[in-house]
């Protein structure tokens, strides 16, 4: 019995993971699935014979000591998925400059170097709008997002210079598409498409993460949706690779879709809304992991 490591978090306690949903079919497959603590330093990651990064939900905490583990992972002769370079190109969200550049549609992005409130006006009327978002490059889970509007902004003034002390930041306009309808996020397994959901938040909120009370739903995605979410793919590909697993996200956006987050590192994969979706991941692990040592 070949032994996979699912590389999470010392607690789970107050999140939504469903990663337990993949032992049963990667269990068929010859695969021993263990959870283990990024934190635990005690590990042999030699003694797997993969490491998947699945729920490290804490990392932004400690970036540092967080990819000090990873190459620990991939120094070791456990095969690290998604790989090191991968998590290092998309820990930081300036990644999406990169998709841009591939001709993908993001969400309108400044990316100013620090955190200056005299600037704070000059972003309203960049983007000819009443309501902003500012979020840290490095973040999870929507941790220190902030959705401001510019009659009230001042009032967030000391907060946001604390948030953003030592954090980089990015601001985008609000899109309230995410409140109107919700943002789609699709899946893919080893470069194929498996399933799409539509993640709406809570009244009056605007994070869709189940934490901060948003709501899911299975979806079939429109096609132009596909269509959006396939050349994204195509891009990361081009630059990367075939990953074992991506979660990109889209909002409805000047009537088509544009990229909120490309998630290559942790996301959750919602095993939980597609039957199908487990056996998917089992079997694109189990293929790329054959492909692999066949290589080798």
């Amino acid at each position: 019995m070949k032994k996979c490591a699912i590389l999470s978090m010392d607690s789970l306690e107050n999140f939504e993971a469903y990663d337990c949903l993949i032992d049963q079919p990667m269990l068929a497959l010859g695969w021993q699935t263990e959870v283990i603590s990024w934190h635990d330093s005690s590990v042999n990651w030699s003694d797997y014979t993969a490491v998947i990064i699945r729920s490290p939900w804490d990392y932004q905490d400690d970036m540092e000591s967080f990819l000090k583990v990873l190459s620990a992972i991939d120094q070791s002769s456990a095969r690290l998925e998604n790989s090191l370079k991968v998590v290092q190109w998309n820990i930081n969200k300036s990644y999406l400059k990169s998709l841009a550049a591939e001709q993908v549609t993001i969400v309108p992005t400044l990316w100013p170097q620090a955190f200056d409130p005299d600037n704070m006006a000059g972003y309203f009327s960049h983007f000819a709008t009443e309501q902003i978002v500012l979020k840290p490059r490095v973040s999870a889970n929507a941790d220190n997002t902030f959705w401001l509007t510019k009659d009230t902004y001042q009032d967030k003034v000391a907060e946001l210079s604390q948030a953003f002390a030592k954090r980089e930041l990015m601001v985008q306009p609000f899109m309230a598409a995410i409140c109107q309808e919700g943002e789609f996020s699709l899946f893919y397994f080893n470069g194929q498409y498996s399933h799409t959901i539509l993640k709406t938040p809570a009244q009056g909120d605007f994070r869709v993460q189940e934490e901060h009370g948003g709501g899911l739903l299975s979806v079939m995605p429109e096609p132009s949706l596909l269509v959006a979410a396939n050349n994204t793919m195509r891009a990361i590909s081009k630059l990367h690779g075939e990953l074992l697993y991506a979660r990109i996200d889209f909002v409805r956006y000047q009537n088509t879709f544009a990229l909120m987050e490309a998630e290559l590192i942790e996301p959750s994969l919602y095993f939980n809304m597609d039957d199908a979706s487990a056996l998917r991941f089992a079997n694109a692990f189990d293929t790329r992991m054959t492909a692999f040592t066949a290589k080798t």
